[in-house]
């Protein structure tokens, strides 16, 4: 069973930067397609970004060359780094895991992580 526990929400002020990590315990962590989600209050879930297996990443529109999605292999950890944040960017953050190609459909999602702006 794939578990995910995400890390590193806070509450920031307009233009700060914050990173989520996110641990992975999963044996061939390396062929899964990895993304991070967000959901707002009263706000269906979207996909924020997605890594996968080679590194290739994608983005939301509305946070492209504010994040980056990375993803360290030997330590099967996840990360998002956020910078300049915006109080649009206010929602609980999830990591994701799915076996494949990208994008995440159907996957395993953590908890999730608070994030504040």
């Amino acid at each position: 069973e794939v578990q995910l526990v995400e890390s590193g929400g806070g509450s920031v002020q307009a233009g700060d930067s914050l990173r989520l990590s996110c641990e992975i315990s999963l044996y061939i962590y390396s062929s899964y397609c990895m993304g991070w989600f967000r959901q707002a209050s009263g706000k269906e879930r979207e996909a924020v970004a997605h890594i996968d297996s080679s590194g290739k990443t994608t983005y939301l529109d509305s946070v492209k060359g504010r994040f980056t999605i990375s993803r360290d292999n030997a330590k099967n950890t996840l990360s998002l780094q956020m910078n300049s944040l915006k109080p649009d960017d206010t929602a609980m953050y999830y990591c994701a895991a799915e076996a494949g190609s990208c994008p995440v459909v159907a996957g395993t999602y953590g908890q999730g992580t608070q994030v504040t702006v």
